[in-house]
């Protein structure tokens, strides 16, 4: 016994050391975990800055594209329409303005959307007054102007630049008015932690609106209060100077500024503009988290020291009593071995069933499940209720499957409920469900409960029937189609001849020609019931996407414009040939786009794009994606599941047979392709063709013809 405790007590003891140890590292090591801190923030500080760079340096560019605009021959309308494009464009600018050489006004733009204060010319001086500071800096510095207050919240700023001329003298300057909330929405980042505090200083040296009001009143009070503030007044001079880098600012001056009572890290940087002027951002981030992780960590590291002792304690004792068991525990041991080799015999048995297995207790409560139904629930449903298997369904469902268990309990006998239609597992589906009670007393697995899954049998019946529709379909389609078209073409003939007796100025010659139109359009109608009975084998040879798409943009553009919908077609480089009978494929995309038009309000857009397989343009084997998309009014969710059916249309009475997608389905499913349809009312259709692509053999055929 005493040879045992003695080096567990050793033990303990070298691990309290340790802690201790630990602690005091720690301790030491906080000024390198403060600077390592403080490096943290300067790199995310930098990080923020250097997305606002970028977008200053968007709007210098647009300031000097439009100086290059201005400074090219053309009339003043043709100026002015082209700054009204870059106002529309970017939302941020509100007023553009151009100057001469002497400050006069040439031309001024203002953005519909602005703000009334903006539209009223509230900032039309301030423009003038900063186009004629910018006249005194050399082409291409950006001259900004103080903060502007009366609209956008503070974040209104001029920017602006003179324009450049041949001899390098200016020959005027071009303002813009900037909302500039979204230019520095980048430093939100750094003000993102609860303990961080950002200052951002402009171009004049006063603090922004993104500034926390705590350190912008500060930062207005540091000619009276410096002494009170001395590192964070130093901090104030350096970001005027543009300077960059980190300060440490003491307990007392951190929770004079609102930082909390504990040290403050200030990381600061600037932000240049083209000119020379800049722009200054600092946060200030209290340590105070860092001084409480510290602590926790302290906290735990004993309390984990604690816990490995009494931990090791325990496993002593029990050593000791293990070993006076250990005769038993080997006898105890060989059972076991016994009883888990018929376990697992038994588990493997379940688990390699198609069949669901759930096994409950006494208290109805899931004890073991097997692979077929654990796959389908949540992983840590054993040791709960019977509902918990079945997080998806609903009330009425979990009901019924507990009065199917408590019945077989009750009644001690097998209960079913036999191709029962039950929303187990989100969607609906065909179940036949068993309880079997088992022998009371084991009460870990007193009931089994068996899930059979039909619904996999009844699609499969489904699509028989419906295959079998479509047979009777063809068949009844070709013999109406052969019986009535000999009749109609009679009559047409009668109704031709009727009108060349008649001629043209005749009264009646109007009503026979009416004869003739509806004799066609049920002609046309026989047709498509023709070729939807004896749908043709395909022809299969590889086609150029291109080619085809240009073709069926071509073909249908009059129809679009007379409807006034706009055709597009986009194809990416590279795009393999794919395998398809080019008339059959040109007669489904036509179908389709045909179809998109007709969805189509004036005004509206049809787009037809491809994409080669796996988003690749290598021209490897696969599927080549065929969209074609329209912004229209989209397909009711109830109809959606019907659209591929013979004769179903949601046209008006006259204007569609039904058979046009059903001949696209099976166009394309001849070709060993897949057609898929998504659609939302009021927002548009979008049907894609997954069709095959040609194999390298035949890519290489086509590229030698």
């Amino acid at each position: 016994m005493r040879q045992t405790l003695v080096p567990i007590l050793l033990l303990c003891a070298a691990l309290a050391t340790v802690g201790v140890g630990v602690v005091a590292v720690l301790q030491r090591s906080r000024a390198d975990l403060v600077q390592q801190f403080a490096r943290d923030r300067q790199a995310q500080l930098d990080e923020a800055t250097r997305g606002v760079n970028e977008a200053l340096d968007d709007v210098s560019d647009d300031l000097l594209f439009a100086g290059e605009l201005l400074s090219q021959p053309g009339t003043s309308e043709e100026h002015r329409r082209e700054l009204r494009a870059l106002l529309e464009v970017i939302g941020q600018y509100k007023v553009i303005a151009a100057y001469d050489d002497a400050g006069v006004e040439r031309l001024r733009l203002v953005d519909r959307r602005a703000d009334p204060v903006v539209v009223q010319g509230t900032f039309f001086p301030a423009l003038g007054e900063t186009a004629r500071r910018a006249l005194e800096h050399a082409p291409g510095e950006i001259t900004s102007s103080p903060p502007l207050t009366g609209a956008g919240g503070g974040w209104l700023r001029i920017l602006a630049t003179a324009i450049p001329a041949e001899a390098g003298v200016p020959q005027g300057a071009v303002a813009v008015l900037v909302d500039t909330q979204s230019v520095f929405a980048p430093l939100r980042i750094v003000s993102s932690d609860p303990e961080a505090r950002l200052l951002l200083i402009g171009a004049h040296g006063k603090p922004s609106v993104a500034s926390d009001p705590g350190l912008a009143s500060w930062y207005q009070r540091l000619e009276s209060e410096q002494g009170r503030v001395p590192t964070y007044a130093s901090l104030a001079e350096k970001m005027r100077a543009g300077e960059r880098g980190i300060l440490l600012i003491g307990e007392q001056e951190a929770e004079r500024l609102g930082l909390g009572k504990a040290e403050a890290v200030a990381a600061f940087t600037s932000i240049p503009l083209r000119g020379g002027s800049h722009w200054s951002a600092a946060t200030l981030v209290s340590t105070i988290a860092l001084r409480s992780h510290e602590r926790g960590l302290i906290v735990r590291l004993s309390l984990a020291a604690m816990l490995v002792t009494l931990f090791l304690v325990a496993f002593g004792v029990y050593v000791i009593v293990a070993q006076r068991r250990a005769v038993a525990l080997r006898e105890s041991r060989r059972h076991a071995d016994r009883l888990a080799h018929l376990h697992d015999k038994t588990q493997k048995i379940l688990d390699n069933i198609p069949t669901g297995v759930l096994a409950l207790t006494e208290e109805g409560r899931i004890s073991a499940v097997n692979q077929a139904l654990g796959s389908r629930m949540p992983s840590n449903v054993v040791g709960a209720p019977l509902a918990a298997a079945f997080p998806q369904a609903s009330e009425p469902v979990l009901k019924r499957l507990q009065g199917v268990v408590e019945a077989a309990i009750r009644e001690a006998r097998v209960r079913s409920l036999l191709g029962e239609p039950l929303a187990l597992f989100g969607e609906e589906g065909q179940y036949s469900i068993h309880a079997v009670p088992l022998e009371a007393r084991e009460p870990e697995v007193r009931t089994l409960l068996v899930v059979e899954d039909l619904s996999n049998v009844r699609a499969l019946e489904s699509q028989l029937l419906r295959a079998e529709k479509f047979a009777t379909v063809g068949v009844l389609a070709a013999g109406i189609a052969h019986e009535i078209g000999t009749p109609l073409g009679v009559v047409r003939g009668r109704a031709e001849y009727v009108l060349g007796k008649l001629g043209s100025a005749h009264p009646q010659a109007a009503g026979v020609g009416v004869i003739i139109e509806q004799i066609d359009r049920v002609s046309r109608t026989i047709r498509q019931l023709l070729d939807f009975s004896r749908l043709q084998p395909a022809a299969v040879r590889p086609v150029a996407i291109g080619s085809l798409l240009r073709d069926v943009s071509e073909l249908l553009r009059l129809e679009a414009e007379r409807r006034q919908v706009r055709i597009e077609w986009e194809l990416p480089e590279g795009l393999p040939a794919i395998a398809a009978d080019p008339d059959q494929l040109q007669q489904v995309l036509v179908n389709l786009t045909l179809n998109a038009c007709d969805a189509c309000s004036a005004g509206g857009r049809v787009r037809l794009t491809a994409a080669a397989p796996d988003d690749s343009s290598s021209g490897a084997w696969g599927f080549v994606t065929l969209t074609v998309q329209d912004d229209g009014c989209g397909i009711p969710p109830e109809n959606l599941h019907q659209v591929f059916d013979p004769f179903f249309t949601t046209k008006k009475r006259g204007q569609g047979t039904g058979l046009g997608l059903t001949m696209v389905a099976h166009v394309v499913r001849n070709h060993g392709g897949r057609v898929e349809l998504e659609s939302e009312p009021g927002r548009g259709t979008c049907v894609t063709l997954l069709w095959p692509a040609a194999g390298p053999a035949a890519a290489e055929e086509q590229h030698v013809i």
